[in-house]
Formats: structure tokens, sequence, C-alpha cells
């Protein structure tokens, strides 16, 4: 089978606009999140990493006009733009375009809202993005609740494995907004502190918004020097419930050992995990027993959402990212918030930044509905 890599990428969030100044950051310990109390989004204060509007319309002036695009639209444009940019592709009929997020432009049934209703509707969004670049091929929108970010990964992968394409685009991102805010605060699952994925002492998720986007190509030519390649992936659904995850962990079980099947890695072989982590006792537990019936247990691991709180259906794709920096490194960083465990199975979770040589490297993501993604990511020495 021929080689796919996972090469230019950039992260536009409220850690950096680029994906160097990001890592930089959370290699410092320094977190995204912050405390709120404002009423307009949420009666009660709530911890969040949110990027200032003012920002993105000054940065997206300085290609466009602004008020012609949404915030999630030109959070997007940006971050693609870095990369299309640094890609240096002619975007012909064998390039690809894949969006992922989980609510796209929720935010314009707003009120408040300047945009007509119509632009809440997902294909307004891959038009947009589309048209703004000039792809050739209809995007493709990927959403499939938070796990929508790794399987953009594993579907570009596969379009390029079946000759599709040859490249393939992909660009995720979500926004912290009244709706995500107030049906996360239905179930009780927000936080009002910052967030502690697998401590004995959690309280609940904080959300974030950002935008993430990376180049899939079956190129070995002009990589990123972080890039690597994949290996294997897997998605699997446990048909459990709506939002809750299986007790025992079957679909995340059954998506990892998939793509260490097409990876041919065993556990021991698997350097770090990146794991979902929301720092909520269903999602946490499941992750642990999971793990543990796959004899990963003692393989490092952390959770980024103490740097960017839960990004929704951008997460999967901006910790894949991190997970790459991470990996040229060689370098595991926190799991920032984690003290004590408080799942039923041993975890190596990462307590400090920790030097260590880092070959492959594991993605997971599990969300609403019972999905579950894996995808393995092998270091190139180039």
């Amino acid at each position: 089978m021929d080689k796919t890599f996972l090469s230019h990428n950039n992260i536009f969030s409220s850690l950096g606009f680029d994906s160097e100044v990001v890592v930089e950051n959370i290699s410092k310990g320094n977190s995204g999140l912050e405390k709120f109390e404002d009423t307009s989004l949420l009666p009660d204060p709530f911890c969040a990493s949110l990027i200032s509007s003012g920002k993105v319309v000054s940065e997206f002036r300085k290609i466009a006009d602004a008020s012609k695009y949404t915030k999630l639209e030109q959070m997007m444009i940006l971050s693609l733009k870095r990369v299309i940019d640094a890609a240096n592709i002619t975007l012909d009929e064998k390039v690809g375009l894949i969006i992922s997020t989980t609510k796209g432009n929720i935010n314009v049934l707003e009120k408040e809202s300047n945009f007509p209703e119509s632009r809440v509707y997902l294909n307004e969004l891959g038009k947009t993005i589309q048209n703004f670049f000039g792809f050739k091929n209809e995007a493709i929108l990927l959403s499939n609740a938070c796990v929508s970010g790794v399987l953009a990964i594993s579907a570009a992968k596969r379009f390029i494995t079946e000759g599709k394409y040859d490249h393939v685009f992909i660009t995720s991102g979500d926004l912290v907004t009244k709706f995500i805010l107030s049906g996360f605060n239905s179930f009780q699952a927000l936080s009002a502190e910052p967030c502690k994925p697998y401590d004995k002492n959690r309280i609940g998720i904080n959300l974030g918004e950002v935008a993430a986007s990376a180049l899939v190509t079956s190129s070995a030519e002009n990589l990123a020097k972080e890039a690597t390649q994949i290996l294997g992936d897997a998605t699997c659904n446990d048909a459990n419930h709506i939002s809750g995850p299986s007790r025992t962990g079957e679909g995340l079980f059954r998506s990892v050992k998939a793509a260490m099947k097409e990876a041919n890695l065993d556990a021991s072989q698997i350097d770090y995990i990146s794991a979902h982590g929301t720092a909520t006792p269903f999602n946490d537990e499941m992750e642990a027993i999971a793990f543990s019936r796959l004899g990963m247990e003692n393989v490092p691991l952390n959770s980024l959402k103490g740097f960017f709180g839960h990004t929704l259906g951008a997460s999967g794709l901006l910790e894949t990212i991190v997970g790459m920096h991470s990996m040229k490194k060689n370098t595991l960083f926190i799991s920032k918030g984690f003290d004590e465990l408080g799942v039923s199975k041993n975890m190596n979770i990462v307590k400090v930044n920790t030097s260590k040589t880092l070959n492959a490297f594991l993605k997971t993501a599990s969300g609403f509905g019972g999905c579950n993604t894996a995808v393995i990511l092998k270091k190139i020495n180039n």
C-alpha cells in the first residue's frame, strides 16, 4: 500500500495563531483557559478557551473583507491559508478539501447575527471555504460529534489510498456559543474552574474554540519537519447511548485494536497516547478501561483539554498536530490539571514534561452517539 503522510499544519487558538507558538506555550505550561462571567453567553460563570473576535477580524483584514465571513469562517480560512501556502501545491482536480466541525456556524441563528440563517447549513460553510481558495472539488463536510477531527485524517488517508486524490487539505473548527454552552450546561457537565482530566477531583469539562488545519498527502516531497506517516486508523460505534459511552470501552477498544492491526504494531511499540480526556467521569473511566483491555496501562498518556478546553469537532486534529510536534521534539507534555488518579484502572498520566525518544503515537477520540476513532502515526526520519 502506498504511504500517506500528515504534513504541513496550523493551529489558530487562544495560545497563538501558528503551531510552533502554540506548542511553545504548551511546553511552558501556559493554558488558554480563562474564567468568564458573561451572562450574554451563560447565566453562571464558566471556564473556557476563547479567541477575541477583534483579534480574528484584525488578522483576517490582512487578506480579505472580514464583513463577508463569519468568525468561524475567518478562523478556518486564516488557518488553512497558512497550510496551503506552506504546501505549495496547485489546487487541481487531484486535491481534496475536508472540513470537520460539530456545529459549524451555529451562532448565525442568534438574534445578534448579521448573517442569513441559511449560513448555518454545513454545505454553505463548505462552499465558502472552497470558493475562497478556488478548490476544484466540492468540499467534503465531516460532522460526527467530537471524533470529527481525527475522522477527517482517516477519511483523507482513505481517499488517497483509493486514488481519488493525491493530496487532501483538512480544516477543522468550532466556536464557544450560547447554544453550545447551554447544551453542555444542561448535562451539568461544565466546570467553572480549569478541567482536570482523569483526576480524582475533576468536576467537569471546559469548552474551547479553535481552528486547526493540515495536509494529508501521498508525496514524500516538501514535507514539514514534523511530518508523520499515517500507519493505521479505525472507527467504531459502540451503539451504547446518545451521550454516554460504553461502560466497557468496547467502541474505543475495537477502534484501537483495528488501527494497530493495520499499522502492524503492538502495545509495546506505542510510545505515547494522545487521549480524549474530557474530565467527565463517564469518559475518563471508559478510556481507562479500554486502554487497560488493550494492555496499554503503562504507555505514557496525556489529555490536552487543560490547555484548550474541549474544542469539539476540531479537538482531534488540534491534538494530533500537537502530538506530531511532541514526537519531533521527543518530549511528552504534561496532562495539565492532573494530580491524583481518579479512575478504576492504572494509567501512566504525564505529570511533568518528559524527554523520551518517540517513534509512534496513538491519537484517540470519542464522542456523542457512541463514536470512537483511532489513528496511529509514525515519525519520519528525514
